[in-house]
């Protein structure tokens, strides 16, 4: 729209690639919507106090000021995301003028209810009436540089063909890092793990961006994973996200009460979807942040650990759909199950084709052990603490969602604190603006052909191994291993660089001897090159942070104090001439600027669609 040309390479299929590819059932913090009770500025600032300050303020705020301006592009796509055929008419989530639904907080009405399912179809057909080129199946494996160096100008991108092995070289003006949460890296099992996100997502982003010398912060993050004890997301018995105020019932139908922030019992159901006395808005749901006590969602009672113990209540528990009234239950079951990519296919129309019935089945929530009671194991199953999964890690960006490298811009998982649907598209659409803007006065710069053929080398190099050697699927499990016990739930300086010494050794050796036998491989095999970049350097972020974090879930047992003052800072770190380097950041820093105190005003500042530094 801007005039440039765009190319976008996608490791997979564009139209349904990606965590959310499949499909989206809530749109979150669309601030901006004409019903909504909150602004943007009040929504950021409690998103940022929730998770402590270790949130991207310009992310969360570009989020909550043009979501709605996003899904309204959305709309226009093909996107149906009103209630246009009365399906819901009556229901308290409704507003009758706008036809909009809405989730979780039925007063503040900032997060929408949307028939998402085909969100990647209608954005794919859209790209293609731009003329946008499309490059599927193409597996970025590095970007490249001027004078192929790190810290420089990013220029492009190189990458494989997953099903040709060709070797494709894109030279642009401007690039968008868009590549989502990372996974593989602490837990990997291709025959049993039931995936919640992509398995095709293995940080290959970060990477790629680390190696060219880009800045990254909570790197230091993740949390306990279920691996391949999963269960199917939200195909078993819930009460929370998008199952938010399903009844759990026990062995002999009684219903586990629910309460509110203060512990108060919640006589009715519509009182879950409503802030508590006092209480300005909820917040909770779709966020990757810990929700305080003063914004926290309605929840089960918190001592159900202690009730079962006492036997007032008896396993197994259940969740009784037919407890709601039938629009709750349909805007469960039908609209949000029914559109959310994770659960559209595997549980919606696997249940259904089985014969549950909603109104008169029930669905059993997985068998625990109470004292490791959390909300997340009514769906997850039991997490293991040493299987990890990616935290809130990513690249630091400006205003501009701009990185450290002149060039190169983030959006959605990629940018540290990134995760939700519309927080990527909304995000995406911003700095595809902020870029293009940028390509518009930057100059060309001639590629390094050296740093061409090195990368063609290495990326080709499995192809030259004998079978004899090891495959990919061996060494995505060893890296697995050295994550899960070197840097695991607990951690010290000794476990840490020991999992680093481990981690390089695997890069000298059986990384380079790993063989592949066709496209399909050799793509798997330069995915666990990758993952060895970005375990390594997850373990140099773990080392710089000299304390505990409950807010980011981070353990150093040689430093035991937990979030003490001097410590509550980013830690950007990357890696330039070889040599890893960390700084530091106040968490406020997107707000410190003499003239522009607010979130509202430091937007206004780079919103300009004619804006190009």
């Amino acid at each position: 729209r801007k005039g440039v040309k765009v190319v976008v390479l996608e490791k997979e299929a564009t139209k349904w690639s990606g965590n959310g590819g499949a499909g989206v059932d809530h749109w979150l913090s669309a601030c901006t919507n004409p019903c909504s009770q909150v602004s943007p500025e009040e929504f950021t600032k409690t998103v940022l106090a929730d998770s402590g300050g270790y949130d991207c303020g310009p992310l969360r705020y570009v989020n909550a000021k043009e979501s709605w301006d996003t899904l309204l592009d959305c709309e226009r796509m093909g996107v149906q995301i009103r209630d246009v055929h009365g399906e819901f008419k009556g229901a308290d989530f409704r507003d009758d003028e706008t036809q909009l639904m809405f989730a979780y907080d039925y007063k503040n009405k900032y997060d929408l209810r949307v028939y998402g399912h085909n969100m990647k179809p209608s954005l794919h057909k859209e790209m293609k009436r731009l003329g946008v080129e499309i490059l599927d199946r193409v597996m970025v494996t590095a970007l490249l540089t001027v004078d192929g160096a790190q810290g420089k100008r990013v220029i492009g991108a190189m990458g494989i063909h997953t099903r040709t092995g060709e070797f494709y070289i894109v030279q642009a003006k401007a690039t968008i890092l868009a590549t989502g949460l990372p996974g593989r890296i602490w837990a990997f099992s291709t025959e049993y793990r039931p995936a919640f996100r992509d398995p095709n997502l293995t940080g290959d982003g970060v990477a790629v961006a680390w190696n060219a010398g880009a800045e990254f912060a909570r790197l230091e993050e993740s949390f306990p994973d279920s691996g391949a004890l999963a269960y199917v997301a939200y195909g078993v018995g819930n009460a929370h996200n998008t199952w938010h105020g399903c009844p759990i019932v026990d062995a002999n139908g009684k219903e586990v009460p629910w309460v509110d922030r203060d512990g108060n019992e919640l006589r009715t159901v519509s009182e879950r979807f409503q802030p508590s006395p006092g209480q300005r808005f909820m917040v909770g749901h779709g966020l990757r942040v810990p929700p305080t006590y003063e914004n926290h969602v309605k929840e089960l009672a918190p001592d159900l650990p202690e009730q079962i113990r006492k036997g007032e209540f008896v396993l197994p528990l259940y969740a009784d759909l037919s407890r709601l009234p039938e629009l709750e239950r349909r805007a469960i079951f039908g609209l949000m199950v029914g559109n959310e990519g994770k659960t559209r296919v595997p549980v919606y129309e696997t249940l259904t084709k089985a014969g549950f019935d909603p109104d008169l089945d029930m669905l059993q929530v997985p068998v625990m052990d109470p004292a490791a009671y959390s909300h997340s194991n009514f769906w997850a199953g039991m997490p293991v603490p040493h299987w990890r999964q990616w935290g809130g890690g990513g690249l630091v960006v400006d205003w501009d969602l701009r990185t450290n490298l002149e060039g190169l811009y983030a959006a959605g998982g990629a940018i540290y604190g990134g995760g939700a649907h519309s927080s990527a598209a909304t995000s995406g659409r911003y700095a595809g603006r902020k870029a293009a803007s940028y390509a518009v006065i930057a100059t060309e710069s001639n590629m390094d052909r050296g740093q061409v053929e090195r990368e063609k080398a290495r990326v080709y190099a499995p192809l030259e191994q004998s079978r004899r050697s090891i495959g990919w699927k061996e060494l995505n499990a060893g890296i697995c291993r050295v994550m899960q016990d070197y840097c695991g739930q607990y951690k010290n300086k000794e476990t840490l660089e020991e999992g680093l010494r481990l981690l390089q050794g695997l890069g000298e050796s059986e990384a380079s001897a790993v063989y592949a036998a066709n496209p399909h491989e050799l793509a798997r095999a330069v995915e666990c090159q990758l993952i060895i970049t970005v375990g390594e350097a997850v373990i140099h972020a773990s080392l710089a942070r000299k304390a505990s974090s409950a807010l980011l879930n981070f353990v150093r047992l040689d430093y035991a104090a937990v979030d003490p003052p001097e410590w509550q800072k980013l830690l950007p770190i990357k890696r330039v001439d070889g040599k890893v380097t960390v700084g530091e950041l106040p968490l406020d820093y997107h707000l410190r600027f003499p003239h522009a105190p607010t979130y509202e005003e430091n937007y206004k500042l780079h919103c300009d669609l004619n804006r190009t530094q």
